[in-house]
């Protein structure tokens, strides 16, 4: 019963964080708060037993995915 409370709490976060990231004003920021969801999608997945899931979302969601995004930003902005 509590673990089911605690994915709802998750899941209802993760919802408030991807309404934030198409809320968010600015391209970082768009990023970071991007970021952030992986995170929370990250956590959610480890509430549900699914740790090769949580990995997967860490390293793409979290890492790879800003990391590319900040750097097209950079490289565009550095073009202009």
């Amino acid at each position: 019963m509590m673990t089911q409370a605690l994915q709802v709490v998750i899941l209802v976060l993760v919802a408030l964080g991807a309404t934030l990231v198409v809320m968010v004003r600015g391209r970082v920021r768009q990023v970071v708060a991007l970021s952030a969801y992986g995170i929370g999608l990250a956590v959610l997945f480890f509430t549900m037993q699914a740790p090769d899931v949580t990995l997967s979302e860490l390293v793409v969601g979290a890492v790879a995915l800003p990391l590319i995004l900040l750097l097209t930003i950079a490289r565009v902005r550095w073009r202009r």
